[in-house]
């Protein structure tokens, strides 16, 4: 079986394709910042400061970006692994939408994540269009 990165090679891909290692990058610096998002809104959830509908885009986020590498890299479903990258992309605007008027610092945390993806998406649709 082919590991991650031969197989990503081998796919059709366009132009503009970030590097691995940039992409890699991309997802270091993003991590942490998704992680503390997430536990500081479940923190405040917890206690009651905010609802857990509040809450809810936060997990659904996590759950769609979790579940991005074993879509593209183990099913090798690059039309799922689209709409994966579409779900994430959807729950980061509903995230930033209901976090404006409770915490909104964690809006102003998510516009990097929200950037990326959409490149991305992007990227995405393109790989998935190239190889279909």
């Amino acid at each position: 079986m082919q590991d991650f990165t031969t197989y990503y090679e081998s796919l059709n891909k366009p132009s503009w394709t970030p590097s691995t290692s940039l992409i890699g990058t991309m997802w270091t610096i993003l991590y942490p910042i998704i992680f503390v998002v997430l536990f500081a809104v479940i923190g405040k959830a917890i206690r009651k400061d905010i609802s857990w509908w509040v809450a809810l885009p936060f997990v659904a986020n996590i759950l769609f970006n979790f579940t991005f590498t074993p879509v593209q890299f183990g099913l090798r479903n690059q039309l799922l692994a689209l709409i994966v990258i579409i779900g994430i992309w959807v729950t980061i605007i509903w995230a930033m939408f209901v976090s404006w008027n409770t915490i909104r610092w964690a809006m102003y945390a998510y516009v990097p994540y929200l950037l990326w993806v959409s490149v991305a998406g992007v990227l995405q649709a393109t790989i998935w269009w190239l190889n279909r």
